[in-house]
């Protein structure tokens, strides 16, 4: 660093801005949406079209990959079983996906539920997790009913507690004897 930089950049940093006391629950943001499902701004409509859209090109190119990998197990002539087998497979991979995934946008899945014993079928069965994620996107951002009542909730239980707070609890005279 020369000197004319050293002169130039300031000695002390800059000072942190006050610390701000919470003013309520804070919503949890949602992948790719942020906090915009809020209030519906900040490119909310644009944000769900581009992910309807994108989460459609995917399915489409993975199904074309998958097309592209059964003709793979036709040329090298595995035969009948093997391969009916892996488009069985699939097909049922990708309905319990997209199942699964439809059911995770209303409700939280419990720590220990089957979620952990699936997520191997759920990741052979990516095509229906996508689809569901398209189709979810016409409606709402996915998981936002389900974030949004939470939200509501803590909000409201936030509002409920701060207002049952009022004046000073050691300046109260005590309650008379009768």
């Amino acid at each position: 660093m020369s000197d004319e930089q050293r002169d130039q950049t300031p000695a002390e940093p800059a000072a942190a801005p006050a610390a701000q006391e919470p003013t309520g629950p804070e919503p949890e943001p949602i992948p790719f949406f942020g906090t915009t499902w809020v209030k519906h701004d900040g490119g909310y409509a644009l944000r769900r079209a581009a992910m309807s859209v994108g989460s459609l090109l995917t399915a489409v190119a993975a199904a074309v990959l998958l097309r592209l990998s059964y003709e793979g197990l036709e040329i090298g002539n595995v035969g009948p079983f093997l391969s009916i087998s892996v488009v069985v497979l699939f097909a049922i991979a990708s309905s319990i996906a997209f199942a699964k995934t439809w059911d995770s946008f209303s409700r939280r899945a419990a720590p220990s539920s089957d979620e952990t014993a699936l997520k191997g079928l759920k990741t052979i069965g990516f095509i229906g997790s996508l689809i569901a994620y398209f189709i979810r996107c016409f409606f709402e951002a996915p998981g936002e009913k389900l974030r949004r009542a939470e939200y509501e909730r803590a909000t409201t239980e936030y509002a409920r507690r701060r207002s049952s707070r009022t004046g000073n609890p050691a300046a109260r005279r005590p309650k008379r004897k009768k």
